[in-house]
């Protein structure tokens, strides 16, 4: 047909990838705050920390995402968080002490649950987004990406820039 306007992008092997589709947006994000488990804010008592832990209904945070923090000025052993962390594993939550951190497990669990279907394909990240910590994120997805993919571009597929071709 004359004159008719082919899409050869739509028609190509490549895959975009949009870290807004991928990430959680902040109202999605839950706070599992060690200070409701304090004495007086300040002190940690294991005996009462782990009955509470055992009566709490896990099942709010049911596929999840989670920071695990302490908003109280009070310093928390190490093992109250990995036991936390026990708990919320148990009902599939996706978790981290930090915002940054948890948007890194999510990306890792997301890219690594696709990786397959990206098997030697030309992919491209796309560039205009409004998440946090773009830098960090965007290097892990090169870093996830990279021994996988046939090519990594960024920005979108009408408009890249090459960042990585495998040989």
């Amino acid at each position: 047909m004359e004159g008719e306007i082919i899409n050869k992008v739509a028609q190509s092997k490549i895959i975009t990838l949009d870290m807004e589709e991928i990430l959680p947006k902040k109202s999605e994000i839950l706070i599992f705050d060690l200070k409701d488990y304090l004495f007086q804010e300040m002190v940690l008592r294991e005996k009462d920390f782990r009955q509470a832990l055992k009566e709490k209904d896990w099942q709010f945070y049911k596929n999840k995402y989670v920071i695990v923090t302490c908003t109280a000025d009070a310093i928390v052993p190490i093992w109250a968080y990995m036991l936390v962390a026990t708990y919320l594993q148990e009902v599939d939550a996706q978790f981290a002490t930090g915002e940054e951190a948890l948007m890194i497990n999510v990306l890792n669990f997301e890219v690594n649950k696709i990786l397959d279907d990206l098997d030697d394909r030309p992919v491209v990240i796309k560039g205009c987004s409004g998440i946090d910590f773009k830098e960090t994120l965007y290097l892990e997805c090169t870093k996830l990406l990279s021994n996988k993919v046939k090519s990594i571009m960024y920005g979108e597929p009408c408009s890249t820039v090459p960042i990585m071709k495998r040989k």
